[in-house]
């Protein structure tokens, strides 16, 4: 069996970093961290995709990108939850900017409610976007990287370990992503798609200050200090937290051709804070 995997050791640094004539999808991509991503590889000179539940905060974000970087970019409304839904999106946003060749999964959800509180009908939605929805995505972008390409999941420090009372089901969600990289890029290596998830630690987004702040409710309605989370959630060995073009930057390291040798990992962008 054939690996359609170029060396490109003699290919210059310049070139191992140009996302130009390629097209990348993010979900979830209007604001936080799906942003930052977007705006890197539209840096990089890739094609934009913002795949977005709010299709006019998707559109306004395209816009801001094609106007800052000169990049093609297009925002569409999908739920990644929804497999009609993720199909008729791409298929929208092809014709403006081409099939997608980079596809990061970003979409994901984090309510904090107690494992006794929490519905069976919320552990499952979180499962749904978390880990149905990189399923999902990922589904859709091997149909259509005919040519091979890039998958990204990002997953989160919490793939790893245990983190904050009340996130049992992001966990677990995060813990599956994780696994389903790896199986993924066993799969789908014959087509020529590397698959890479990066795991984040906690960064200032505004979903991530929402989880954090419930998350503090919880510790404190169980009898725990919640002035404690903010350490726990900033152990980091260079000096500060993480920003969200932190983690921008090594998924376009993971996307870009720089990454070659690379699938099936999952990288740990958490400034050492797992260590």
């Amino acid at each position: 069996m054939t690996f359609p995997f170029p060396d490109v050791s003699s290919d210059p640094l310049s070139s191992l970093m140009d996302l130009s004539g390629r097209t990348a999808l993010v979900t979830g991509g209007a604001q936080g961290l799906g942003r930052a991503i977007a705006d890197r590889l539209a840096e990089a000179g890739a094609g934009i995709v913002i795949a977005d539940l709010d299709e006019q905060r998707s559109r306004d974000a395209a816009a801001s990108i094609a106007e800052r970087f000169g990049a093609r970019a297009v925002g569409v409304r999908m739920d990644v939850t929804d497999s009609a839904s993720v199909t008729a999106a791409v298929d929208s946003a092809a014709g403006e900017v081409g099939e997608p060749s980079i596809w990061v999964n970003n979409a994901g959800i984090f309510p904090s409610e107690s494992l006794f509180e929490m519905s069976d009908e919320t552990w499952e939605q979180v499962f749904a976007v978390n880990t149905r929805g990189v399923r999902n995505g990922a589904r859709e972008a091997a149909r259509r990287m005919s040519d091979g390409g890039v998958i990204v999941n990002i997953v989160s420090t919490a793939g790893f370990r245990g983190t904050a009372p009340g996130l049992s089901a992001y966990v677990s969600s995060k813990h599956a992503v994780r696994g389903l990289t790896t199986q993924l890029a066993l799969e789908l290596a014959p087509q020529g798609i590397r698959v890479l998830g990066v795991a984040p630690s906690y960064v200032p987004t505004e979903g991530n200050m929402a989880m954090a702040a419930a998350a503090m409710e919880q510790m404190a309605a169980a009898g725990l200090d919640p002035s404690t989370m903010p350490a726990a959630m900033s152990q980091s060995l260079i000096g500060r937290q993480g920003t969200p073009d932190d983690i921008a930057r090594v998924v376009l390291f993971c996307a870009s051709d720089l990454s070659m040798v690379m699938t099936g990992s999952t990288l740990l962008a958490d400034a050492g804070e797992t260590i």
